[in-house]
Parts: structure tokens; C-alpha cells; sequence
């Protein structure tokens, strides 16, 4: 049975199907027959086919490779000697689905979808430190005739329980494959229903991928923006090519500098601070660049538009960014002592935030921390407490005049407390800046861009002028340029 729709009122309200009502709606479909492949949390998703009824006509293959000497020899060792890697799941899948082929005979099964799921998982450790995490993937067909589609997703574990753990995990995989055959039409609503059954307390994913015919239209950068949109993580990021990347992998024992900005669109001032920052960054903690990571990270509050997150400004803001070879962090954290925890879960090493004068103004704004028992104070505790170094690029007034640490204006409640900051070492002035760049600000070229003013190329990097005029961004129109 499918997902019923009922009236309460003026609301409509969706009645979601128990796990055993897909679990056997998927057993009652004929066509629809494969194996599964489940390591390191128990058979849980298995187990509710079995338990459904009717699981004979839908289950070739239930396995378990516990031994990992087993493991590998079956799939084949990891270079890296892990077991629960992205790289390992689509070792299953492929040695899965090649032995579908092998075995059974196309002529006898001329209508059969066939599938295979896998997972690959560590549930959290004796000594409660490690919460776990595992892989989770489907490589199935819509039609018999039809190539492979596949959708690949990381998580992370929150309950402290491990039994709690594998219980979940069966209700991700149920919903998983439910989703693959019956909403794979609508990947955002199937992204949803992942979460049938499951709290968002309970499981974060952080990374999910589509491939294949059916979604040869889905961009996977937009559906990471769906899991922060929904709150199923609170970061996800991509590489310089677009691609989604798993934050614990290219965050991992990393020094990170980052950026936080609007980026709309990325102008000179955003590149001149990337490099100097960078630089000093590399220079003043003697850390080694090719173990350095820069992030430039846009928090949702900077995605939003009426209270709606635009997905085409993400897609061009994010596309710019990475044209200039740039990994690319969105977030929900609105607080920046947010973003220095996140990493703090993946890196002990150097840290750093490269800030313009007015954001650095609205670190000291007392209004972000009011949720706080211990107010700025503990935020700023959190913030502080790795030896983080703040590169603050300056601005300038009105008048003319530059604006850096020494002169710049807080709060007076905050007076104190900033002078305690800035004059240990912690903020540190970005003093080789380029003097014509204090005049850029990203409003005013958007302005000019949308109004097909005259002279907004020369004030962006090289290149990004070309993709704007091509792809028609931020509102620009050639048509205009062509009448005048």
C-alpha cells in the first residue's frame, strides 16, 4: 500500500505505511527480486522482508561477511585497509550485481527489476567514545530492459545504544529500497521518506548521491542542499569539480581556513583575502599547505530569499566557486564558534576564519548568543579555545579611511572584551591588501550585474564575468546590452 492522503479539516495529512507494509508491498511485487549484503549491524534491513511474508519471491541472497578475512576475499582488499568506506560499498555492489547476472538466467526472468542492497557499518564502541557510521546503497533496476541505477548514502549514527543502532538502520534500509522503486520519480520526496519512522535525533546523513538512467537529471549538489534544508546534517561539501564529498574524509586530521561569505557573486575582495590569509595562515603557524584545506562556507541564512531557500542562486553561487577551484561547505550554522565545532570533530589540528570587518563586528553582537546560558562568553570560549586565528581583511568608511582591528568600533559592553582578543594575538590584520579592492562590495556589483551596468566584470576574478554573461546569472540579461 501506498502512502494514503487524508483530510483533517483544511489540513492534509499523509498517513505513512508501517515498515512492514513496505516491506511487503515490495515481497508482493512480482518484478521486483534481488539479494542483500549487509556487514558490521546485523541483517536488520533483511530481516523485516523476511519477517513481512512473501519474502521467497523477492530475496535471491541474504549474506553477512563478518570475518574480514572473508570480506575480502569476497570483494577484495581496501588500499587503505577500511572496511567502511564509500569504496568498499561499491565493491559489494558491483560484485552483488555481477553475480545477479551470472546467476540467473534472463530468459527464465524476462520481467525481473533486479536489485542489490548493501551496507557496510560500524555501530558505536564498547566504550561509547565512537557513536559509528556506515554506508548504505542500492543498485537496482525500473525496468528489465533498462542499465543500473544506484543511490549511495553516508550516515552517522546519534543514539548511544548500539541495539538502537541496528534497529534503525533496518528502518533506513526498508525505506531505502521502498523509495528506490516506488519514489524514485520524485528524489526529493524520496529523500524525505528515508526518514519514515526515524527521528532526525536519531541518524544524520550527510552525504547522498544518485546515479544512473532515472536520475540522469537529478544535480546531487541540490539534493546535499535538501539534507541541510531538512535538517538530516548540518554541513555538507563539495570538491572544486561539483562533486559531493564526505566531510569527515577531506576534513580529517586537515589544517582549515575558512571563508565565510554571501559569495553573490565572488568578487576580487573574496579572492584577494583567500590568498593573503592563506598565506599568512601557512606562515605564522608553520603548518604545511599541501595539508591545508580552504573552505568557503555559505550558511542557509545567506541561501534564503522570503524565507525559501533559492536552489538556481545556490546552484550559481556554488558553481562560481568551484570554477575557481574551490571546495565549497553549506551549512545551518549561523554562529561561527558552530562552525569551529563542526571541524573540531574531524581535526585537532591548526585553525583559522578569514573575516571583512563587518562580519568580525557581528562576531561581538550579543543578540546571536542569547540562547547561551553562559552568553558571548561561552561562545567566545568555544570559539577561542583551539588557539584560533581570525585574518580580518579591512574596509573602508565613507570617508575614505581604513578600517582594520586597531580602529574599528564595537558595542561598548564589548569594548573590553574585544580589546582582550584582538590585542592577544587572535585577530590578526590582513596588511597586504590591495587598496582598490576596499571600494568592491558584492551588493553593489549584483546591482550592476541585474541592471547591466557598465565595468562590473572587471571587479570579479578571472573568468566569472564569462559564466555570468553565459548562464544569464544573478539576473543578467544580454538582450538589454544588444537593444541599448
Amino acid at each position: 500500500m501506498d502512502t494514503e492522503i487524508t483530510l483533517k479539516g483544511d489540513k492534509v495529512i499523509e498517513k505513512i505505511p508501517s515498515t512492514t507494509d513496505k516491506a511487503l508491498r515490495i515481497n508482493l511485487n512480482d518484478n521486483i527480486y534481488g539479494t542483500f549484503a549487509e556487514i558490521g549491524a546485523g541483517q536488520e534491513t533483511v530481516r523485516h522482508f523476511f519477517r513481512a511474508g512473501g519474502s521467497s519471491g523477492t530475496i535471491a541472497k541474504a549474506m553477512s561477511a563478518y570475518d574480514k578475512d572473508f570480506s575480502d576475499a569476497i570483494y577484495g582488499i581496501e588500499e587503505d585497509g577500511r572496511y567502511v568506506t564509500e569504496s568498499r560499498l561499491k565493491k559489494m555492489l558491483d560484485h552483488e550485481v555481477d553475480l545477479i547476472e551470472q546467476r540467473l538466467n534472463r530468459d527464465k526472468h524476462p520481467t525481473k527489476m533486479f536489485f542489490s542492497y548493501a551496507n557496510t557499518v560500524a555501530t558505536i564502541d564498547f566504550a561509547k567514545q565512537f557513536k559509528g557510521h556506515g554506508w548504505v546503497g542500492i543498485r537496482y533496476q525500473i525496468d528489465s530492459d533498462e542499465a543500473y541505477n544506484e543511490i549511495l548514502l553516508h550516515i552517522r549514527f546519534k543514539e548511544t545504544d548500539g541495539k538502537l543502532q541496528q534497529e534503525t538502520l533496518g528502518k533506513l534500509g526498508v525505506n531505502l529500497i521502498y523509495g528506490a522503486f516506488y519514489k524514485y520519480n520524485d528524489p526529493k520526496r524520496l529523500l524525505r521518506y528515508l526518514y519514515d519512522h526515524i527521528d532526525i535525533d536519531q541518524l544524520e546523513i550527510d552525504t547522498i548521491n544518485f546515479s544512473g538512467p532515472r536520475f540522469a537529471d537529478v544535480d546531487n549538489r541540490l539534493m546535499s542542499l535538501q539534507l541541510v534544508k531538512n535538517r538530516m546534517t548540518d554541513a555538507v561539501m563539495f570538491d572544486p569539480t561539483g562533486k559531493n564529498i564526505l566531510p569527515a574524509a577531506v576534513l580529517y586530521k586537515k589544517n582549515i581556513l575558512a571563508l565565510r561569505g554571501s559569495f553573490r557573486p565572488v568578487t576580487k575582495v573574496n579572492m584577494d583575502m583567500y590568498e593573503k590569509s592563506l598565506q599568512m595562515f601557512v606562515d605564522g603557524n608553520k603548518v604545511k599547505k599541501e595539508n591545508t584545506l580552504v573552505i568557503f562556507e555559505i550558511t542557509l541564512s545567506n541561501l534564503s530569499s522570503g524565507g525559501e531557500i533559492d536552489e538556481r542562486d545556490f546552484m550559481d553561487r556554488a558553481e562560481l566557486l568551484c570554477s575557481l577551484g574551490q571546495t565549497v561547505m553549506i551549512s545551518n550554522f549561523q554562529e561561527y564558534y558552530k562552525v569551529v565545532e563542526y571541524f573540531s570533530n574531524y581535526t585537532k589540528e591548526r585553525m583559522g576564519l578569514a573575516l571583512g570587518v563587518n562580519n568580525l563586528i557581528d562576531v561581538f553582537d550579543e543578540k546571536y548568543y542569547r540562547h547561551l546560558s553562559g552568553g558571548i562568553l561561552e561562545a567566545f570560549g568555544k570559539l577561542f579555545y583551539r588557539d584560533l586565528k581570525v585574518f580580518l581583511y579591512p574596509m573602508e568608511d565613507e570617508d575614505g579611511n581604513v578600517i582594520n582591528s586597531q580602529n574599528l568600533k564595537v558595542h561598548p559592553r564589548m569594548k573590553e572584551l574585544y580589546k582582550f582578543f584582538a590585542y592577544n594575538g587572535k585577530v590578526i590584520d590582513i596588511t597586504d591588501f590591495e587598496r582598490d579592492n576596499l571600494k568592491i562590495f558584492s551588493r553593489k556589483v549584483l546591482k550592476m550585474i541585474s541592471e547591466n551596468q557598465a565595468g562590473w566584470e572587471e571587479l570579479l576574478p578571472s573568468g566569472i564575468a564569462d559564466m555570468i554573461k553565459k548562464d544569464h546569472l544573478f539576473g543578467f540579461d544580454n538582450k538589454i546590452l544588444e537593444k541599448a
